[in-house]
């Protein structure tokens, strides 16, 4: 099927189910009213995985890497995940939509130009691919990391538990000469009742599996900023953490209204000499525009990701006090536990 014929295919599909399912809302509405922290889908290790990997960020990152790795001072812009094709590539999404409350399987391909499904990928940070998927009124979360079949099909198990329009991002990297990183997004309906969620209020602290989370700093629209958040528990600063994909934090930011994507990676790295394990992880980003933004940390300690979220706005400091919620819960693969 050509693109054209795909993209009108999907736009039926989606009328329809929100047509007979619920009733859509264009409003952003406050997320994380979810009563159960965020758990992470692992999946093994995707085919032509290599045990480790480089950095990923959203397209236009510009990424100075030091002698031994890391991320340092890197800037993020413009943001990625807006169209479904971009740089000679197609995201097909298999499953234009799902149920809520029920677990689907989510299959999807990327394809070239030329209809081909792509199956030679450059890992980053240990993946071939990592997929996030939203909801659009940011209650919902989840950074997943599917499995790669041979023919170039990816698949993932995924429970979402309200009922709405999702935003699925693909982001990964072809292993192609001078091919660079790639954050394609496609739209995903979840029947059922659908009930609109206002976005939290600004805060700078968010609370998570018993774990606080500080954010100082600010998010800047055409300039790079540093977020800084640090981490505690029972009163006690995290000094302990452990890396994750490579480092020590994973940052994704969405913008409010149309889910502009940003992926950025923490300032240096394990094993770097100078970057401590906690309490706090910082990174420094530039926001593709002004606006609200919603920030998605993951963070592992006692061998399990935990994921904070908070409310920010472009252009100022976070307001001190507690963030509105905290990110879904998503079942694990039976084969691998917690993690992306």
């Amino acid at each position: 099927m050509n693109t054209g014929l795909r993209i009108t295919a999907f736009a039926a599909a989606l009328a329809a189910t929100f047509g007979t399912a619920y009733g859509v809302g264009d409003s952003l509405g406050p997320v994380a009213d979810d009563p159960t922290p965020a758990a992470h889908d692992e999946h093994g290790t995707p085919a032509g995985t290599p045990a480790g990997g480089g950095g990923h960020g959203s397209p236009g990152e510009t990424r100075e890497t030091p002698e031994g790795g890391g991320h340092a001072g890197h800037e993020s812009a413009p943001a990625g995940g807006l169209q479904m094709s971009e740089g000679g590539y197609t995201l097909d999404l298999a499953t234009p939509r799902v149920t809520a409350g029920t677990r689907a399987e989510l299959r999807f391909t990327v394809r070239d130009d030329e209809g081909r499904a792509l199956t030679a990928y450059r890992p980053e940070h240990d993946r071939e691919l990592h997929l996030i998927v939203a909801s659009r009124d940011l209650n919902t979360y989840r950074h997943l990391h599917p499995a790669r079949a041979a023919d170039g099909t990816w698949s993932t198990p995924v429970n979402l538990p309200r009922a709405g329009g999702y935003r699925v991002f693909a982001d990964f990297t072809p292993d192609r000469e001078g091919a660079g990183n790639l954050t394609l997004g496609a739209d995903l309906a979840v029947a059922g009742t659908y009930a609109p969620r206002e976005l939290p209020a600004p805060g700078g602290t968010a609370e998570v599996d018993g774990y606080r989370v500080r954010l100082t700093g600010a998010l800047r629209p055409d300039r790079a900023g540093e977020l800084r958040l640090e981490v505690s528990r029972d009163g006690r600063p995290v000094t302990d953490l452990q890396p994750y994909l490579g480092a020590y934090g994973h940052l994704v930011a969405l913008r409010s209204g149309d889910l502009a994507y940003l992926h950025v990676h923490p300032n240096g790295a394990p094993g770097d000499g100078t970057t401590e394990s906690g309490p706090a992880v910082s990174f420094t980003a530039t926001a593709p525009s002004a606006g609200t933004y919603r920030l998605f940390l993951d963070f592992r300690h006692g061998d399990e990701v935990h994921t904070a979220a908070f409310t920010v706005r472009a252009g100022g400091t976070p307001t001190p006090g507690p963030s509105s919620s905290e990110a879904t819960g998503e079942d694990t693969h039976p084969d691998a536990g917690h993690g992306h």
